[in-house]
């Protein structure tokens, strides 16, 4: 039985995120006043780290970096390229509307990204280190903060979502949840 794979498996996805490890305690005060969400879990984290998702630049399917990383990294066929890249356009334009505008395909991105933080967040939990996702923020202003800072690589990057990790001061208050057969439906 073959595992089912996503249209950008196929021949090893482009790197669509960068994790920014933040230590610089300078970088960190400049953080906090810009994020209300990271005020209060930026000082008490251990550590830091912005996700950053790539944009339209990067992303789109007929550019330069996702040819390059297609060919050079992933090793794909040279003679697949360009309908492969076909089929890229056609999932772009046509069967997610990706294409309709600056803000969707980094949206799309985004979301890829995600991936990482929950396989970061559940992998801390297993030995022991606590996690809070970040969304916290003002995405024009960190923007720009981590431009001044020359983190987005002349705008090839943009923000997506940040997490803290440490370990806890005090235990949490209880967890409520909805009860199950309210949150999923066999169907």
């Amino acid at each position: 039985m073959k595992r089912p794979q996503a249209i950008n498996n196929q021949r090893g996805s482009p790197t669509l995120l960068v994790r920014k490890l933040i230590q610089n305690s300078e970088l960190r005060e400049k953080i906090k006043h810009t994020s209300w969400g990271a005020f209060s879990k930026l000082p008490e984290a251990s550590h830091f780290v912005i996700i950053l998702a790539r944009t339209k630049l990067d992303t789109i399917y007929n550019s330069d970096y996702l040819k390059d990383h297609l060919l050079n990294v992933s090793q794909f066929p040279e003679e697949h390229l360009e309908k492969f890249l076909e089929r890229v356009d056609e999932f772009q334009r046509d069967d997610f509307k990706l294409l309709d505008g600056d803000r969707p395909l980094f949206d799309w991105a985004c979301k890829q990204t995600y991936v990482a933080l929950g396989n970061m967040m559940t992998t801390a939990a297993l030995i022991g280190i606590d996690s809070c996702p970040i969304e916290g923020f003002n995405k024009d202003k960190m923007n720009q903060l981590l431009d001044e800072e020359g983190l987005l690589e002349d705008g090839h990057f943009g923000i997506s979502v940040m997490v803290a990790f440490g370990y806890r001061a005090k235990d949490p208050r209880p967890k409520t949840r909805r009860p199950f057969d309210d949150v999923v439906k066999w169907v």
